[in-house]
């Protein structure tokens, strides 16, 4: 009688295990994987940023601040205004209808990574060179702009090209940039010093702390026009370039951006906002 109370009480203890590892498997299945729609399934920590967009009713999108042609805050009017920001009005107007339902917050080289990553913004729309080190990190949409790194330098600057940097001259540019890598591989024997942004290093220019300043061309040509005592190289040495940021995994998202960038090539919405910004027609 005894040996039959032991065993009925290990089999009870059994069930017990067996029905606690069954209701912790259904929890687990419950809140890992859902449903698409499409026969196939994502885990609930997949990223529907799109759906985010539309319920939130607007587009969050990092831009640059300091960069004339392409992001650059209007002092008079407080407006952000550039190439990059009528991309981004334009997708915003493809996905909620309203160009208007967006919100530009400012990243530089260094944060527009993170500020992505740790659900700030939606999207990088920021002259971001699309690179196989930085697609570890980051989906990368179609380009949308193709640039190439050269010099700003002063106009009776005897710099004409790279292989003009010497030991001893000093190139600025951004953090987290890029152009910080090339420059250092295209003229191993200056020094290189870098600031937060581009604004940054162009007033360390002026105030004589390098001999010349790099970036890519498209943005050193907006520098340019807002001093006219400084010059680009038409030399470029480098292809660089530009995709539309997001997060990895956000293929719906990525799906839509560049259906809106192959849209607006498509339609000549794209060559108008080239034009404007860049002052003639993109080359095909």
């Amino acid at each position: 009688m005894k040996r039959k109370t032991i065993w009925k009480m290990w089999i009870a203890l059994a069930l017990i295990a067996l029905l606690s590892i069954t209701v912790l498997a259904g929890c687990g299945s419950e809140s890992s994987t859902t449903d698409k729609g499409d026969g196939s399934t994502k885990t609930s920590s997949e990223t529907n940023t799109l759906e985010k967009i539309k319920k939130r009713g607007k587009l969050v999108v990092g831009v640059k601040y300091d960069l004339n042609l392409f992001g650059l805050k209007n002092p008079e009017t407080g407006e952000v205004e550039g190439f990059d920001i009528d991309i981004a009005k334009g997708l915003a107007k493809k996905i909620l209808g309203d160009e208007n339902k967006i919100e530009l917050k400012e990243v530089t080289s260094k944060t527009r990574i993170p500020m992505l990553n740790n659900g700030e913004i939606d999207a990088i729309i920021a002259t971001m060179t699309i690179t196989e080190e930085r697609k570890k990190e980051v989906d990368f949409s179609d380009v949308y702009f193709m640039a190439g790194q050269s010099l700003l330098v002063k106009k009776d600057s005897k710099i004409n090209s790279v292989k003009d940097l010497k030991k001893g001259m000093t190139v600025l540019t951004a953090k987290g940039s890029t152009s910080a890598q090339n420059i250092r591989k295209a003229a191993p024997q200056a020094n290189v010093l870098e600031f937060e942004n581009y604004a940054e290093a162009f007033t360390a220019l002026k105030a004589g702390q390098g001999d010349a300043l790099t970036t890519d061309n498209a943005l050193l040509l907006g520098m340019a026009k807002q001093d006219p005592n400084y010059r680009v190289l038409d030399e470029t040495f480098t292809e660089e370039p530009y995709g539309i940021a997001v997060r990895k995994g956000d293929t719906e998202f990525l799906q839509v951006i560049n259906e809106y960038l192959k849209e607006i090539k498509e339609n000549g919405e794209y060559d108008k906002i080239y034009e404007k910004w860049i002052g003639k027609k993109p080359q095909q």
